[in-house]
């Protein structure tokens, strides 16, 4: 069975940076899809970044994101990072890491994910 587990969230002062991490278990890691998603307190869950299986592929990002965040992976270890840098107040969200078999695109990525982990409590305090 595919499992998902984040880790890495805690409490950060604003303009500060956390590693996420994701580690998969159950799935032939190099085939699957993988993204992050985030969900705060009375709001939607919202996408903020995703990386399909095949190497030469673009990252995607939330506009919200992009250019403090960063994902990657590392298929040796069956992991997925997020690299949060310049972080704000309003990134304070538990973030969940979700994967798919094979390759998404631009117009499914908010709906195309299969596989969800638990999740890792982000706080950035002003």
């Amino acid at each position: 069975q595919v499992q998902l587990a984040e880790s890495g969230g805690r409490l950060v002062q604003a303009g500060g940076s956390l590693r996420l991490s994701c580690a998969a278990r159950g799935l032939t890691f190099s085939r699957y899809s993988m993204g992050w998603f985030r969900e705060a307190p009375g709001k939607e869950r919202e996408f903020v970044a995703a990386m399909n299986w095949r190497e030469d592929s673009p990252t995607n990002y939330s506009e919200s994101v992009r250019g403090r965040f960063t994902i990657s992976r590392d298929n040796a270890e069956n992991t997925l990072y997020l690299q949060m840098n310049s972080l704000k107040p309003e990134d304070s969200a538990v973030y969940y890491c979700n994967a798919g078999r094979g390759g998404y695109t631009g117009s499914n990525l908010e709906n195309w994910w299969n596989w969800w982990g638990q999740g890792t409590q982000v706080t950035v305090s002003s």
